[in-house]
């Protein structure tokens, strides 16, 4: 049974930095993953994908032919892939039924809130066993302003609806969080969703005006009707962090229902460390206090450890032989050149 995650998100929001980083945390990890691309516009991936939309669909060909504009072009482009979906599917079938397949999606935002067609391919990919998950992520730039954490909360409540599958809002670059101001409320109060009545306060006083009076209330409606679903909430990921990944990917596996393998249990020392050595492990409080109170501390921390590795390392390197390591150094010299010496390293 084939597993996937499905990663959607507006653009910039760290789709392709994302599929990279998996692909390599679960290639770490010893599951066999494939990335596919089904971004027409995505020419320049940083990763090698298992199979590219690219190679039957291209973006700057659609746009030519139909004279579209760019977002027009990508949305005909999938509608395209819709209809010749059965020679794709064939091709990643291709890939096996133990490929973790990581699908890389367009950052069309009406691909995943009310067109169809890309809800249509999800839902045929699903029919055909794949156990699936959508990872919605979002730049957590958008905490920083009140109106626009309310314009996000409604983006991923309407994808939720849309896609109808197992679904995970995630706040990305959360390690750069700091750098894009200060939040009005700690990390927690964001990616729990609480009482969203708090902010009204803030939206009133980010704008002023008479319109901005009636832009405030508009918001107000909205939140009250995202809080009257109860569904949005958030997991927080710093791509580069090994732990903030070790997390969100524990979420997803229980979205999934997957199955560790012997591989992962026994042979993967990246896996069972973090699972071991207990301590930070990516939860909120945690990432609030790594990414946003204390960072730069913790920064520094790091910094000092990789310098002490280095010297060890190097000290290591540096060191005089004993007698006894030189000898073995001569025979390994030897044996590689000449090959195995039989029987004279025993009899010596």
């Amino acid at each position: 049974m084939p597993f996937g995650q499905l990663v959607i998100g507006p653009p910039g929001s760290g789709k392709s930095t994302y599929c990279f980083g998996m692909y390599q945390f679960l290639s770490a990890i010893g599951r066999k993953v494939s990335v596919v691309n089904l971004d027409p516009a995505n020419d320049r991936t940083n990763y090698e994908a298992a199979l590219d939309i690219r190679k039957y669909i291209k973006l700057e060909d659609i746009m030519e032919e139909g004279g579209l504009g760019p977002n027009g072009g990508i949305m005909k482009a999938i509608e395209e892939l819709e209809q010749n979906w059965e020679e794709f599917m064939e091709q990643i079938q291709g890939l096996g039924n133990d490929d973790y397949i990581i699908f890389d999606c367009p950052g069309q935002v009406e691909l995943f809130t009310h067109h169809d067609s890309l809800k249509r391919l999800f839902l045929r990919l699903q029919k055909l066993d794949y156990r699936l998950v959508v990872i919605n992520l979002i730049d957590s730039f958008y905490l920083t302003s009140p109106t626009h954490y309310i314009s996000v909360l409604l983006m991923a409540l309407r994808s939720m609806l849309q896609l109808e599958l197992p679904h995970i809002n995630v706040l990305s670059k959360i390690d750069m969080l700091s750098s894009y101001g200060n939040l009005d409320f700690n990390l927690d109060f964001y990616t729990e969703v609480q009482d969203l009545r708090y902010l009204l306060p803030l939206i009133e006083k980010e704008s002023p005006t008479l319109l901005g009076k009636k832009f405030a209330k508009l918001n107000e409606s909205i939140a009250e009707m995202i809080m009257d679903f109860g569904l949005v909430e958030f997991e927080v990921l710093a791509v580069e962090d090994k732990k903030s990944m070790i997390a969100l990917l524990a979420t997803i596996d229980k979205a999934t229902g997957y199955t560790y393998g012997a591989t992962e249990i026994g042979g993967d020392t990246i896996w069972a460390e973090a699972t071991r050595q207990g301590g930070y492990l990516g939860n909120v409080a945690d990432i609030q206090e790594r990414w946003i109170d204390h960072k730069e501390s913790y920064d520094q921390a790091e910094r000092i450890e990789q310098e002490k590795a280095m010297r060890e390392f190097e000290a290591e390197n540096n060191r005089k032989l004993t007698p006894e390591e030189e000898w073995e150094e001569e025979i390994k010299k030897w044996e590689a050149e000449y090959g195995k010496m039989s029987g004279f390293k025993n009899q010596m």
